[in-house]
């Protein structure tokens, strides 16, 4: 598992400049508040994934693992610092033109599936490209082409009760593939899998960043960590290095 390694201390997990970066986060914290408290959930953290990368957000529970991939899916915003994607800056754009970019640019696999009862296969991956104005039929080909990358094609008529834990799953990462995003965030994919078929999507998700997609997923499992290229931890709402990390468990008798 690759080490983070701030390029200038302050917990950036670059190394190598910004040019060829997807994602670029600088400073980002995010505060919830309430009537008596203040819950400071991400302070101050430094991020860049590059295209065509496969990153891992690790870390114990409440860390912030859920919030950071929130704001990468521009489902929240953060309460300060930058947050630019394709080179524009995203975090100050209107509800709209948010939703906007997230169809067409943002490919969500969810640990719970989110796939629609009563639509068939084709049709749950089909459904958010109809928010793109795009044609039946290009609609059409376009899920099925997912669903062939992900070896569904022949389910494509199935109701989702129809089907297994792992396959609903090869399913939610074909409807976030038919819209062809700049990247795919994975929260917890395997979470509600059995062993057998967590390392299946695993699998899936592997052999979809060999063939160039942009890949950044949360997990509690080191086991699956290691698929990526790298490993960003949390701790406490912070990027930490896995030395660090390792100091911060043993004093905190936390696990990651």
């Amino acid at each position: 598992m690759a080490a983070t390694s701030p390029a200038n201390g302050n917990g950036a997990t670059n190394g190598k400049g910004h040019g060829d970066a997807l994602i670029s986060l600088d400073n980002i914290t995010k505060v919830f508040y309430t009537d008596e408290v203040e819950t400071h959930a991400l302070s101050g953290v430094h991020l860049v994934i590059r295209r065509g990368e496969y990153i891992s957000i690790a870390g114990p529970s409440g860390c912030g693992k859920s919030t950071l991939l929130s704001i990468l899916g521009l489902l929240d915003s953060p309460t300060d610092g930058q947050y630019t994607l394709n080179d524009r800056p995203v975090q100050s754009l209107k509800l709209g033109e948010r939703a906007r970019i997230r169809n067409r640019e943002i490919g969500f696999i969810f640990q719970s599936f989110n796939l629609i009862g009563d639509l068939n296969v084709l049709e749950n991956v089909e459904l958010p490209l109809t928010y793109r104005g795009m044609r039946p039929s290009e609609r059409k080909e376009r899920a099925n082409q997912a669903l062939e990358k992900v070896g569904m094609g022949h389910r494509a008529r199935h109701l989702p009760s129809q089907l297994s834990g792992g396959q609903q799953q090869r399913v939610a990462v074909a409807r976030a593939l038919a819209g062809q995003p700049s990247i795919l965030l994975a929260d917890e994919p395997t979470g509600n899998l059995d062993s057998r078929n967590g390392d299946a999507v695993m699998d899936l998700l592997k052999t979809l960043h060999g063939e160039g997609s942009t890949i950044c997923m949360v997990t509690h499992d080191p086991r699956f960590a290691r698929h990526a290229d790298r490993t960003v931890h949390l701790f406490d709402g912070r990027v930490v290095e896995e030395q660090e990390l390792a100091a911060l468990e043993a004093s905190s008798g936390q696990s990651i």
